[in-house]
């Protein structure tokens, strides 16, 4: 077996850095889940704010049997036909998940209560 060329060696590096930046592109704080077989349930902390959510029976709201808390208070979500959710703090930025839109709406909070939505 021959030994690896210098060109060779810099073809197979490049070939490598572009399936790492292929992967790297994914949204990585989804699992598979989350993106497949429907939303799954989480409970984290982020940016400091506690953020859950789980399944419900049945339809509860628009969120489709599905409820996210903020630091304790509901955060209204809604999913749209194409599979994605829209909060009502972030309505105009869909995202993947519900766990994706509680995200999105802790940043969108800057660090300001969640009032329950009626």
């Amino acid at each position: 077996m021959p030994h690896p060329t210098r060109r060779r060696a810099l073809q197979g590096a490049a070939g490598l850095a572009v399936t790492a930046g292929t992967l790297a592109a994914a949204p990585s704080h989804e699992s598979a889940a989350d993106r497949h077989d429907g939303p799954t349930a989480f409970d984290e902390v982020y940016k400091g704010r506690r953020i859950t959510g789980r399944p419900t029976d049945g339809h509860h709201h628009h969120g489709a049997g599905y409820t996210v808390l903020v630091d304790g208070a509901e955060l209204h979500l809604m999913r749209n036909a194409d599979g994605t959710w829209i909060s009502v703090v972030s309505h105009y930025d869909p995202m993947a998940s519900p766990r994706a839109a509680a995200r999105a709406a802790v940043e969108e909070l800057q660090g300001a209560p969640l009032v329950p939505f009626n």
